[in-house]
Order: C-alpha cells, then sequence, then structure tokens
C-alpha cells in the first residue's frame, strides 16, 4: 500500500471511531436527564470490548478460508492477537475493528432507560462473536453473500460498498430484537418523553455526519484511492448529497404530519439518509443518491411511528432509521444501481440478490440477537428493577449524574 492510501486509511480509521462518541451524543441528547450517562456508557463500552475481541479473533472471523464461500467465518484462533500481520494489513485491521464497534455502539438506542449495563456488556460480546464477525465476512470477507450471485449463475453481485446489510440492517434488526426481550419502559405512550439536551442530538449528528466520509470513503484507501478506478469523488458528494436530500425529506413529513419542523427531525433525517448511502455510495450518480435521500428521509419519518401502533419500544427509533433505512438503500440498488439496476440497463437479478442478502442478515441477527437477550434476562437479568428505572438509571447503575447543580453556587 503506498503511503497516500496508508495515510487516508488512518484518517479514515479515526473518523469512523469518532462515530461512536457521535453516536453517544446523539442518543444522550435525545433520553432523559437522569439516563445520559448510561446511555452514553454503551457506545463508550462498546469501544472498549469490542475493540479488544476484535484484536484477539474478531479480524480472523471477519474472512472466510479461501474457496469456501459457504463457511460460517474464519478461524477465530488463526492469528490470536494479531501477532503475525504486517504493518498494511494493522492498518486494516484497525479500519474494520471500528465498523465492528458503531455496529454494536448503534443496538444500544433501542433498550435506552432500562438496561443494566453489566448485562449490555454481555450481550454486545455475544452478539458480535457470533453475528457481526461472521456477517463482516459474509458481507465483505469472500462469504456467501460476497459471492451470491455467482451462486445463482447471475451476472450481478451484491452491492454493500460500506455497510446496508452488515452494519445497519444487522444492528436494527438485533435492536428490534432486544426491544421486544426488555418490553416497554413505565408508561409507554406517545410523548413519553422529549430529548433532554436537543443540542447534544445535533452534535452528535454533525459529528456522525463528519465521520461518515471515513465510513463510506475509507475503503478506497485499501488500494484504488488516486487510480483511475477510484470512485472516491462519486462516494463523497453522494455522501453529501444523499444526506442533505433526506433532511428535506423528514422535514416535510414533519411538518405536514405534526405542524412543525423540528431540530431532532433534522438531525435524525440526516442519520436516515446516511444509512440508506452506505451500501450505494459508490454505485449510484449522484442524481439517484438525491432521490435516495429525499424518499428514505421521508419514509423513516413515517416509520418511526410503527412502534406507537405495533407496540414495541425502540426507545430511540433504531428500529425506524437503522433497520428501514438500511433496507431502502440496500433494495434500491436493485433498481438504480449504475448499469445493473432493473431500471438502468439491468434485469431482475440485482434486486434478487439484493433482497436474499437484507432479508439473509436480517433474520439472522434478528433470531440470534433475540436468544442472547432472551437468555440474559432469563439468568441474571437485562432490564433494572422498576424503582431503578423511575429513579433514574444513571445513579442505579454508574453512581453519577449527567448534571450535578451545586445549589451553593
Amino acid at each position: 500500500m503506498d503511503s497516500g492510501n496508508l495515510a487516508w486509511l488512518i484518517t479514515a480509521s479515526a473518523l469512523v471511531l469518532l462515530m461512536t462518541p457521535g453516536v453517544a451524543f446523539f442518543y444522550g441528547g435525545l433520553v432523559k436527564a437522569k439516563s445520559v450517562v448510561s446511555m452514553m456508557m454503551m457506545s463508550f463500552g462498546s469501544m472498549g470490548l469490542i475493540g479488544v475481541l476484535w484484536i484477539i479473533y474478531g479480524f480472523n472471523m471477519s474472512a472466510v478460508p479461501e474457496g469456501n464461500v459457504w463457511a460460517f467465518a474464519g478461524n477465530p484462533f488463526s492469528d490470536l492477537g494479531l501477532g503475525s500481520l504486517g504493518s498494511d494489513d494493522l492498518v486494516g485491521a484497525l479500519f474494520g475493528a471500528t465498523f465492528a464497534i458503531i455496529t454494536v455502539a448503534l443496538i444500544s438506542g433501542a433498550i435506552a432507560d432500562r438496561a443494566k449495563f453489566g448485562a449490555w456488556m454481555i450481550f454486545a460480546g455475544i452478539w458480535a462473536t457470533v453475528v457481526y464477525f461472521p456477517v463482516a465476512a459474509w458481507v465483505w470477507g469472500g462469504g456467501w453473500i460476497l459471492n451470491l450471485g455467482t451462486s445463482l449463475g447471475f451476472t450481478a453481485e451484491v452491492i454493500d460498498y460500506a455497510g446496508g446489510t452488515a452494519v445497519h440492517i444487522n444492528a436494527g434488526a438485533a435492536a428490534l430484537a432486544l426491544a421486544l426481550v426488555l418490553g416497554k419502559r413505565i408508561g409507554f405512550q406517545k410523548g413519553i418523553q422529549k430529548p433532554h439536551n436537543v443540542p447534544l442530538v445535533l452534535l452528535g449528528a454533525s459529528l456522525l455526519w463528519f465521520g461518515w466520509f471515513g465510513f463510506n470513503g475509507g475503503a478506497e484507501g485499501l488500494g484504488a484511492l488516486g487510480t483511475e478506478d477510484s470512485v472516491v469523488g462519486l462516494i463523497v458528494i453522494n455522501t453529501l448529497g444523499a444526506t442533505a436530500a433526506a433532511i428535506i425529506g423528514w422535514l416535510i413529513v414533519e411538518k405536514l404530519k405534526d405542524g412543525k419542523a423540528t431540530s431532532v427531525g433534522a438531525a435524525s433525517g440526516a442519520v436516515s439518509g446516511l444509512v440508506a448511502i452506505t451500501p450505494a455510495c459508490a454505485n449510484l450518480t449522484p442524481g439517484w443518491a438525491l432521490l435516495l435521500g429525499v424518499v428514505t428521509g421521508a419514509v423513516c419519518a413515517l416509520a418511526i411511528e410503527l412502534k406507537w401502533k405495533l407496540g414495541y419500544d425502540d426507545s430511540l427509533d433504531v428500529v425506524g432509521i437503522h433497520l428501514v433505512g438500511g433496507l431502502i438503500g440496500t433494495v434500491y440498488l436493485g433498481f438504480f444501481a449504475t448499469e445493473t439496476g432493473l431500471f438502468l440497463g439491468g434485469g431482475w437479478e440485482q434486486l434478487i440478490v439484493q433482497v436474499i442478502a437484507a432479508v439473509g442478515v436480517l433474520v439472522y441477527s434478528f433470531v440470534v440477537a433475540f436468544i442472547i437477550g432472551f437468555a440474559i434476562q432469563k439468568t441474571i437479568g437485562f432490564r433494572v428493577k422498576n424503582e431503578d428505572e423511575l429513579a433514574g438509571v444513571d445513579t442505579s447503575v454508574h453512581g453519577e449524574e449527567g448534571y450535578l447543580i451545586d445549589e451553593r453556587v
């Protein structure tokens, strides 16, 4: 890897790592004041635990053995602690670690205000091991999703440039499972709470958008950057355009539905657009990326209402934004991917493989997350006691308060 590619990949890794504190700020601002420490700690816990597991064995699992596309994952014991990798490969491992960390952190928003930190950490470690690491191998590491088209005799292969399936559908499906396992918050109803700190929400969304240029553009540092095959320009303009359009789409729906366009809506719209463009950033022209953004923003603004109609308590709308947005971005490629999309010169093949990949990851992640969460709940308990929930999980779980006011001052 030349010095320019290497420098960009290190920079992109730092940008993606910053996204997890961005998630912490975004989620932290959305919860009530007496839950902000707990909410942010679940993201920082993910940084600590998943970072360690990735180095010990997660990276080894993230690629299947060559020639065995149907393998579940790579051998976790093949290079424990990454002691035999060269310098360039270690930078690639760093980049992959940041994706694993944020994927786990995203799930936590569904169980805000009512989860034990220790139980969350156990879930995070097991889920990363049996779901994220193998799914990363399926999507990017030579596994069945990467080779699905060939296996079906198609000319089209699954497109997931930066993680529509592996990150967002994966995390969104697990979030839905945990929301069902932990049940509803006390007093669950529409308007149960307002974000306690809107500036934190906007700060978090801004950090996410900033970091997402590394999230989507970082893979170009693995070799194509600076060559005639590089699509980094297309990736970054699409990351801007789809996100900007999603803000507009969300705010229009919000204004029509509720009579007001809110700053939290703008931040949520931005995140939905970032989610949708993730798998598609390298395979859409900018105009089609704009359409994807505005459609996703509008649909996700409606999708977050599903929890009230269906009765599952996804506290911070991980399902409505990440699962729905990830599905839209992944399936949209079946219609509008450059040259291979159904409406742009291709046939049905691209759409078929996109749908199979999306559904496969969704079902696997949901089922396994539900089993893990249910087992934890029935053994050590995943949900805090009702009195602790009412008092606030910050003090009951962490012995801290997000805002300590000294009345003597």
